[in-house]
């Protein structure tokens, strides 16, 4: 098969594959390893040689690597160190270990059990972090050992990829070519650590000045794939040289946005990669050795979740903290994905080895979301300390709040939250915080402040913290999905509280008002608003006018300050949006339809869109009648949806 149809029926078929697996709530991955199955030599044979895409593939593991070193960052494992370099390095080395062990128990040599233990030992970054996020769980405790394991596990990578290729030599030889490797990576890292940051902090100044996103971009490939050549070029791996450029940028001010232009090559590369994996999948040979699967799979859930919670109790969490983890932490990821192709790549293990773990990885990936979802069940079944703890946590919080009345909840005590409680209590003004981050709710209460942990999202820390007797509840965390749970609840125990809740994309505005919020507060259009006051008042316009003007904007929910002129640089994530209201602008010549009649005769907003304002000969006319007359030369504001704004127009223009 050619080049172009080869790749238009991989794009095709995961394109399809993506969609169906994100409908059931599935990660991609597994998507592109049943395309890969099913198009690969031991189906359907649709693309014999995986040779065809794998040398395209393998650049995917190299923005892979290069995006983990944009996250390796000296003070985060620092403040992590405990957990990233106690918690982490024991599950790593204990797993290795066991499944080492268990490997020459079972007949095979060491070097093979090292390979395929580190392989087993990876969990998944992407799938796990991103379960953390939606379920508001990234800082509770479970939540931060998992973090801190997995952070140790992308780390682990980097010393496996250089050891796993050694092993196929002599032993004598396998010595050598690690302590070579040893030698170059450190003279490599030295080199490129020591003269690279300043250099390339320098040079990406440089490309920025070129105000040119496509030459950003490029310069970004370059500066990636150059330093993967190096490596590769110095006997060691194109993804050890991918690490250090993502390190050494993660220093520089352009990390973020480096990040950000880089994803999409990474998230094609890697969804081919994953492809190529499943290609390697013989489905016949699995489901002939499928006894030996389903005992890698217990024996790789099983392991993995007896070690990290062994290793978690040794390391001071509670029983059912602990459980949590171990849980999360008890599937495969996609890096062992990584690993089992080098290890067939360099004949490690056996071709049936390889096919039966991967085969076990693909269904733990699998497993993962339900593990996940039903961890807090198993928990509370299995643990008997934990409904003694909860229900003391929930005491603790109802006997604190047994006395206050008209006092307000504050959900979330971040920056945001700390602040609006020391203004509260200069005016008097009592209140109860809820924090998930144990840390932080260790030092605030020290330090005096009114605030316990416990999950806002849940009814019963609600109902403990007083809400039927508070007088308002605030959302001070900007996340739109947890704050519509929150008011859910509030709404059903206290129907007339009101709610205030902050938000930072406007276009969460209308959910949660539909929610149930009294008031809104969104970032963007109070930081023009406050902008707009001291430049009013420094301009000489009197107070009591600046502050009339805010309360009537703030009145009017915003309105005015919803949209804008969208320019050439707006193009982020959100101005993307095709529904997104606008401004649109424009003239009205000669020979325009809507020269000489009424706004309110051309009936403008049936169509959606919405005339807010009309410049006449330099003077500018807000929020119009719909009694005036356009005439020849008017400059036409308005405001819509893409969609309404140009119906708008051609009514304007043609009738």
């Amino acid at each position: 098969m050619s080049t172009l149809p080869l790749v238009l029926m991989l794009l095709g078929a995961c394109v399809v594959s993506v969609i169906i697996f994100r409908r059931i709530a599935l990660p991609p991955i597994l998507g592109y390893l049943l395309v890969g199955a099913l198009v690969g030599p031991h189906a359907f044979n649709l693309v014999p040689d995986v040779a065809d895409v794998s040398h395209l593939a393998e650049f995917g593991i190299v923005f892979m690597m290069f995006s983990i070193g944009l996250e390796f960052s000296l003070p985060k494992l620092f403040a992590m160190k405990r957990i990233v370099f106690g918690l982490g390095a024991a599950q790593v080395l204990a797993t290795l270990l066991a499944v080492t062990g268990i490997a020459m128990l079972a007949g095979f040599s060491w070097q093979a059990g090292v390979s395929v233990g580190g392989a087993l030992a990876m969990s998944s970054t992407a799938l796990l972090g991103k379960l953390l996020g939606e379920r508001l769980e990234i800082d509770s405790p479970h939540g931060r050992e998992v973090i801190g394991v997995l952070l140790f596990q992308d780390l682990a990578v980097v010393p496996l990829l250089i050891l796993i290729p050694s092993f196929s030599q002599a032993p004598r030889t396998m010595a050598w070519l690690m302590g070579v490797a040893v030698v170059k990576a450190a003279i490599v890292l030295m080199v490129v650590t020591h003269f690279g940051k300043q250099g390339l902090s320098r040079w990406f100044t440089v490309v920025a000045r070129g105000k040119s996103p496509e030459l950003f971009m490029l310069n970004v490939l370059l500066v990636t794939l150059g330093l993967a050549y190096l490596t590769e070029m110095s006997g060691l791996s194109m993804a050890l040289g991918a690490f250090i450029a993502g390190m050494l940028i993660s220093e520089t001010e352009f990390r973020h946005e480096v990040a950000e232009d880089i994803k999409p090559f990474r998230d094609v590369l890697m969804g081919l990669f994953f492809v190529t994996v499943g290609m390697l999948l013989d489905l016949p040979l699995v489901l002939e050795h499928l006894p030996v699967v389903l005992a890698i799979l217990v024996g790789l859930v099983v392991v993995k979740f007896a070690v990290v919670f062994g290793a978690s109790r040794l390391f001071g969490a509670l029983p059912g903290e602990a459980m949590r983890s171990g849980l999360w932490l008890c599937a495969g990821g996609e890096f062992g994905l990584v690993l089992l192709s080098l290890i067939r790549q360099t004949g490690v293990a056996s071709p049936e080895v390889v096919q039966a773990t991967l085969a076990a990885l693909v269904i733990s990936l699998l497993f993962a979301p339900f593990i996940v979802h039903y961890s807090e069940r198993l928990v509370l079944r299995f643990v008997r300390s934990e409904w003694m703890l909860r229900s003391m946590q929930l005491t603790s919080l109802a006997v604190k709040t047994m006395r206050t009345e008209k006092h307000a909840v504050i959900c979330g005590f971040g920056r945001n939250g700390q602040q609006l409680a020391q203004i509260m209590g200069h005016e008097g003004v009592s209140f109860l915080a809820l924090d998930l981050d144990p840390d932080r709710v260790a030092k605030a209460a020290a330090a005096g402040e009114n605030v316990v942990y416990g999950d806002a999202t849940r009814r019963e820390t609600l109902i403990a913290a007083g809400i039927g007797r508070a007088s308002v509840l605030v959302v001070s965390f900007a996340d739109t999905r947890a704050a519509e749970l929150v008011m859910h609840h509030a709404r059903e125990i206290a129907p007339g509280l009101p709610i205030v809740v902050r938000t930072v994309d406007e276009k969460d505005f209308g959910v949660l008002q539909r929610a149930g919020a009294a008031e809104i507060v969104q970032e963007t259009q109070e930081l023009s608003l406050m902008l707009a006051s001291h430049a009013l008042i420094q301009s000489g316009v009197p107070i009591n006018r600046v502050l009339k003007r805010i309360r009537q904007t703030r009145g009017a929910h915003y309105r005015s300050l919803h949209t804008f002129f969208h320019g050439g640089y707006d193009e982020d994530e959100n101005e993307r949006d095709v529904e997104a209201t606008r401004l649109s602008s424009f003239p009205l010549d000669a020979d325009a339809f809507a020269v000489g009649k009424s706004i309110g005769e051309l009936a403008i907003g049936r169509n959606g869109a919405e005339v807010m304002a009309v410049r006449r000969r330099d003077l500018k006319t807000q929020d119009p009648s719909p009694e005036l007359r356009f005439e020849t030369g008017d400059i036409v504001v308005l405001l819509g949806e893409p969609e309404a704004l140009a119906l708008a127009e051609e009514r304007l223009l043609k009738g």
